[in-house]
């Protein structure tokens, strides 16, 4: 099987990868870096093809790549300032005080 050779990967991978791709694309990224980085993020969650002979089949993931999301995400919190969050926080306390008033049995 030559490099390259997507036969061993199931259909749920293949689109996988696409949506992958996609994401990526929206974000400015060339379209051939896209392919390339959405295949190596499935590769790093199934370990390969799962299609018999593909390496790993039927073994759960536990989905490692998806797991970065968090350490990202704290970022765009962080730099805000401490006032900008004080007063999400405030503004969400009051919502969700007002959302248990209404429904209240």
């Amino acid at each position: 099987m030559p490099r390259g050779d997507k036969s061993k990967y199931t259909d749920k991978q293949e689109r996988k990868a696409d949506h992958i791709a996609e994401s990526y694309e929206q974000r400015g990224v060339p379209e051939k870096e896209a392919e390339r980085r959405a295949w190596a993020t499935v590769n790093k969650d199934d370990g390969g093809g799962k299609k018999p002979g593909g390496s790993g089949r039927g073994k759960d993931t536990g989905h490692p790549a998806a797991h970065e999301g968090g350490r990202k995400g704290g970022a765009a919190a962080a730099a805000r300032p401490a006032a900008a969050r004080s007063a999400s926080a405030k503004k969400a306390a009051a919502t969700r005080k007002r959302n248990a008033a209404q429904h209240a049995h």
